[in-house]
């Protein structure tokens, strides 16, 4: 999934970092910290555990969401908010620590039951489930839910597997063929059955079909196409009151024809969730240590300021949590705007590591990168890195880097457009710091900053736009749709994955090497021998330079003392917004 969204100098990383050494790891003993007093309890744990129902939920962030229609979402934290609206065939299970990295049944009754050699998945819907005008959820809205992703000019931003893996050559959606008998990728037999018919087997299809909204039902009068993400029709615990205004925010309120013994993975506890956007990230910090805020919707931690008011102040501290994430904050090279592997190569070199470190907080904020997967997934291996002592000290390697643009006949080096996050200060300072270091090996660096909500679909992850603009490279963060090889890797590195918009293999690599691997690893039953192939995956995007690798993140998020179930979702690389409640 993308990422959830900093300092903005190296000398106040430095500050940070020493931070973060004499801090990180220690619990506080002060017993005014919160409920519990102990500094990243909620990694593990339910904090603040309670049934109590009612009070506002107040979140913020500071752009927007890229969309609220849950076809259309890629952005971790907004799969993660949409279950608080909408249900799913499967979804995340709802547990702290690794079993957050689970799936469960959601409208489904079961897991899917594979048929025909892995080809033919099939799902019975639980009966009764209820959208919120109180009509009944039916297969056939699921199959229209998936038809829609078929249509990239409407669904931007979402996910392209359906598009990949179904057997449905040709189609091209609902807005442009209203038949769904022509839809073959998905048959409804009856009311309560869905079946997904694949070109090839795949072991992992009830991954796919549960870690984000694509399968959230809808029926097919209810949609506005692009406009369906003002209101959503709900199917979840809450429910939209009125439209939501971009870039100013909404209101969530209680969905009476939510059945809480049929959902075992979301509660009902607020009365209402006020979220606002378009905040500075710093003003949301304030807010939250001021108790006045709940959640900071992108959960990717707080800035610089906060971050040292917390972690010297053993009351702040006990209120805060220093998971390892489980995404990976890493820069791809874009090989059509820099085809050359030298050139590619030099930038690796010139990369000051320690200063893109530091902007990340240092040793709260993340571990120096050495693979594209990070740790968290199952199977993944350390990798070798072939650019660098792999060391946060690490400061780039000059002379490395003139060599290899002797040898991609540039010895003067090359200009380049460098993009960024505008309203993440992390990625801010990535990007300077990035621009300081190349510079020394003669590679001129042009930043450009987009904001949060357009970035991963109207710039950086339009290929039209790259081309447009020449861009290079950029910042960019990403966490595995599911806990394997293929939920991370496939979407960053497979040609078949670039998409004109919302594009997510944002080095827009086209290798045939790699290309014939996710090809032919999906025909593979056994666990071991598919993750045995996902490493060689990962190591030859290295040797082909298509990334810089940075950091694996580790988020400082701070929890209100009147928070109640909170606890990091290893799914999401967060808090599990569909469980939170307020005590106040």
């Amino acid at each position: 999934m993308k990422s959830p969204k900093v300092v903005t100098s190296a000398a106040a990383g430095a500050v940070v970092l020493s931070l973060g050494l004499s801090a990180c790891g220690g619990d506080s003993s002060d017993g005014d910290g919160g409920a519990t007093g102990k500094f990243d309890a909620a990694s593990t744990q339910v904090v603040n555990p309670s049934d109590r129902k009612g009070g506002v939920l107040k979140m913020a962030q500071p752009d927007d969401f890229e969309s609220l229609d849950p076809a259309n979402i890629y952005y971790a934290y907004g799969n993660n908010f949409l279950r608080l609206y909408s249900r799913t065939l499967i979804t995340y299970t709802s547990k702290p620590g690794q079993e957050g990295s689970t799936f469960s049944p959601d409208l489904a009754e079961a897991m899917g039951t594979p048929s025909d050699g892995g080809k033919t998945w099939t799902y019975k819907l639980k009966r009764g489930i209820k959208y919120e005008d109180g009509s009944e959820i039916k297969a056939k809205d699921i199959k229209y839910a998936v038809a829609r992703t078929f249509d990239r000019g409407v669904i931007r931003n979402g996910p392209s597997y359906f598009t990949q893996l179904l057997a449905a050559e040709g189609y091209k959606g609902p807005f442009k063929d209203k038949n769904l008998d022509n839809f073959k990728g998905v048959e409804t037999p009856d009311d309560y059955t869905v079946v997904f018919k694949l070109k090839n087997p795949f072991a992992e299809f009830d991954q796919l079909v549960g870690f984000s909204g694509q399968t959230a039902p809808l029926p097919q009068a209810k949609d506005t196409g692009v406009k369906y993400t003002e209101r959503p029709f709900s199917s979840g615990p809450y429910k939209w009151e009125g439209n939501y205004k971009p870039k100013q925010g909404g209101v969530l309120v209680r969905n009476d024809q939510w059945d809480q013994s049929t959902d075992p993975n979301r509660k009902q506890l607020p009365d209402r969730i006020e979220l606002q956007a378009g905040l500075k990230a710093e003003e949301i910090d304030n807010r939250l240590l001021a108790g006045t805020l709940h959640v900071d919707l992108p959960g990717s931690g707080v800035q610089a300021a906060a971050r040292q008011r917390i972690l010297t102040d053993p009351k702040l501290k006990g209120n805060a949590d220093n998971p390892l994430a489980g995404f990976h904050w890493y820069v791809p090279i874009n090989t059509k705007t820099i085809p050359n592997v030298e050139c590619r190569k030099a930038m690796v070199y010139a990369a000051d590591r320690s200063a893109m470190y530091r902007a990340y907080g240092g040793e709260v904020g993340g571990e120096p990168s050495t693979s594209i997967q990070p740790p968290s997934v199952t199977g993944r291996e350390k990798g070798t890195d072939f650019y660098t002592k792999a060391d946060p000290n690490y400061t780039g390697d000059v002379a490395k880097a003139k060599e290899a643009l002797a040898k991609c006949g540039q010895p003067n080096g090359f200009s380049t457009v460098m993009v960024f996050r505008s309203d993440r200060p992390k990625e801010k300072a990535t990007a300077e710091a990035l621009q300081q270091s190349m510079a020394k090996a003669g590679i001129k660096l042009e930043l450009k900053g987009y904001p949060s909500g357009t970035y991963t679909n109207e710039q950086f992850g339009s290929p039209e736009f790259v081309k447009r603009e020449k861009i290079g490279l950029g910042t960019y963060g990403w966490a595995p749709d599911w806990n394997t090889g293929y939920g991370y890797l496939q979407p960053v590195t497979d040609g078949k994955a670039i998409v004109p918009t919302g594009n997510s293999n944002m080095s827009e690599l086209t290798d045939p090497e790699i290309d014939k691997k996710w090809n032919d690893v999906v025909k593979l039953t056994d666990a071991n021998a598919r993750a045995k192939v996902y490493n060689e995956i990962d190591e030859k995007v290295r040797e082909l330079a298509a990334a810089i690798p940075n950091v694996y993140a580790k988020s400082l998020v701070y929890r209100p003392t009147t928070l109640t179930n909170v606890y990091f979702h290893s799914g999401f690389g967060m808090y599990d917004y569909a469980n939170l409640g307020v005590s106040g």
